[in-house]
């Protein structure tokens, strides 16, 4: 195999994931409305009881809006993700994941071209979504920021769509994978500093601010904040890429043609 054929494959795989994406507009749609519904409706009423004081990586006192701008950067990743993992089901289901794995490509090369032609579609919707933050609610971060935080958005959804592969791997039927997603889905972004800062979870609860700590998309969703204002978390950023490399490597372990083939053979 030349670096040719590694190219043709990147750009197919890339091209059907656009032109999936351009037919699927209800969903590109759905994927926007929640976040604004938050941003717009939600945090209106939770402006006054959810007040954030100076923290970084704000030089000031910030509005509610603002602070929840990078955590619903993360909730459209994450959604996205596992509605990727879900189409990866749909796929192994109809035989088209299956028709890929049989190339002569390396199986760890495939998946992540997948992964990355996701994420990339994920991240173009999340810049929609700060523009029209940016100009229909008024929560303006530095306009450096929103190239700056482009590889902190590109490895929070390649560490989600791991996380949506994996669970993707153990799923064999469509109609079981809505209950794991929501399992995975609502404690992950809850349980984070997405909507609330940790600080205030840690006067709430002390227990749940350790779980807090514990979920890995709290510190995504920091390395998102940090990046969009111009500042850089290591530990966050440490973090978010070990847990990506982590998921990615039991991910591509644990998808096997062979129990694709099986499963198939099985039904017939």
């Amino acid at each position: 195999m030349t670096l040719r054929h590694y190219w043709y494959c990147f750009i197919g795989v890339q091209r059907r994931e656009w032109l999936r994406f351009w037919q699927q507009r209800t969903r590109f749609a759905s994927a926007l409305v929640r976040p604004l519904l938050w941003l717009i409706v939600f945090a209106a009423g939770f402006r006054h009881v959810l007040g954030v004081s100076i923290m970084a990586p704000y030089p000031t006192y910030i509005t509610y809006e603002t602070y929840i701008v990078p955590g619903l950067c993360g909730m459209i990743i994450l959604f996205n993700s596992m509605q990727g993992a879900l189409s990866m089901v749909y796929d192994r289901e109809l035989g088209s994941m299956r028709v890929l794995l049989t190339s002569p490509l390396p199986r760890p090369f495939l998946l992540l071209t997948k992964l990355l032609a996701m994420g990339l579609v994920s991240v173009a919707q999340v810049y929609l979504f700060l523009l029209i933050a940016r100009w229909g609610v008024g929560v303006r971060p530095p306009l450096a920021g929103h190239l700056a935080v482009f590889p902190a958005l590109l490895l929070v959804s390649l560490m989600l769509g791991a996380l949506g592969l994996l669970i993707a791997t153990w799923v064999k039927q469509l109609e079981n994978f809505a209950g794991v997603m929501n399992f995975v889905i609502f404690p992950m972004f809850f349980l984070s500093s997405a909507l609330y800062p940790l600080w205030r979870m840690q006067e709430a609860s002390p227990w749940i601010h350790q779980l807090c700590l514990l979920n890995p998309f709290t510190h995504a969703v920091e390395a998102i904040r940090f990046a969009l204002y111009l500042q850089w978390n290591g530990q966050a950023f440490a973090i978010t890429l070990a847990v990506t490399l982590l998921f990615a490597a039991l991910a591509t372990a644990g998808f096997r043609p062979q129990r694709t083939r099986l499963l198939g053979a099985c039904r017939t």
